[in-house]
């Protein structure tokens, strides 16, 4: 497929990211962001987009949608809750470590919104990832199970589910 139609999903995000951004819609706004999302969107297409077809799945949007949800309202909460309750808790509750966790997704999308879910979510950070061996190695404010089947339950299935249907 051409440069053309694999530029059009970077473009679309590109101009949508530089409005909100901008704070703006007005005339000047408008025609500048579609200067820079042709531009950028032109320069990245061949680098960032391997399959356009996917662009066309309208149900990845809702995917993408419900994992907004999800990862904003539900995991970051929980998360926040989870960690202002061992830092206030007078005995600090806390068994810190690194435990392999692995994953199952194809593509590198899919892979890199994993282990940006973990490391943004409070407690968790990715730390390594061995993409030969899918393992990443992440560093968890307090460890449950060391066993990566169970690790992957605890850490990444959910964001996994998501990333799947969304990327791959």
């Amino acid at each position: 497929m051409g440069r053309l139609a694999r530029s059009i999903g970077p473009m679309i995000l590109i101009f949508l990211t530089y409005i909100v951004f901008s704070g703006s819609v007005s005339p000047y706004d408008l025609i500048t962001g579609a200067i820079v999302a042709i531009v950028v969107g032109l320069l990245v297409a061949n680098i960032v987009v391997e399959k356009p077809s996917k662009l066309l799945q309208i149900w990845r949007f809702f995917y993408l949608i419900a994992y907004a949800i999800y990862y904003f309202f539900i995991a970051e909460v929980k998360a926040h809750l989870d960690v202002m309750y061992r830092i206030l808790h007078p005995k600090m509750p806390v068994n810190p470590g690194i435990v392999r966790v692995p994953y199952y997704v194809e593509t590198d999308y899919a892979m890199t919104t994993i282990a940006n879910s973990i490391t943004n979510t409070p407690g968790t950070v990715v730390v390594d990832i061995d993409p030969e061996k899918k393992i990443m190695y992440v560093h968890w404010i307090n460890i449950k199970d060391v066993k990566p089947e169970e690790t992957h339950k605890h850490i990444s299935s959910t964001f996994e589910k998501y990333a799947e249907k969304i990327f791959d």
